[in-house]
């Protein structure tokens, strides 16, 4: 089972608790602790991320996002605080102005993760592996 680590800086121009909601947007019940400026801790899932992605038609650019950051046994990837407060999902770079939620998913097998979070298409149809 792999683990999920979500992360996100709360800059001194915004509330604590808003980030702290926008990152309970896409990763519900998960347990969150303000540290040193950083709202962190462990999400239980990622059904609400993977219905997202489905619902927004992204399955080509989260595939593309997972693999870019995925290395030997974890991914890495960053998604915008704002987009994510109305439930939404859009990946953000590392000096994204407003900041962003990191999520960290380890213990994992890569390849075969994405393709079950993020399968390929064929003219926006998932394709079966």
């Amino acid at each position: 089972m792999p683990k999920l680590r979500i992360r996100a800086p709360v800059l001194p121009s915004e509330d604590p608790e808003a980030v702290r909601a926008a990152m309970l947007r896409l990763f519900p019940e998960s347990d969150l602790e303000l540290v040193d400026g950083h709202w962190e801790g462990d999400a239980p899932s990622l059904d609400t991320l993977h219905e997202q992605i489905r619902r927004q038609r992204i399955l080509d650019s989260t595939r593309s996002m997972l693999r870019s950051g995925a290395d030997d046994s974890s991914i890495r990837i960053r998604l915008h605080k704002q987009v994510a407060h109305v439930g939404k999902v859009s990946f953000a770079e590392e000096d994204a102005l407003l900041g962003f939620i990191e999520l960290i998913i380890s213990d994992v097998d890569p390849l075969p993760f994405i393709d079950l979070l993020a399968p390929e298409t064929v003219d926006g149809e998932e394709v079966s592996p």
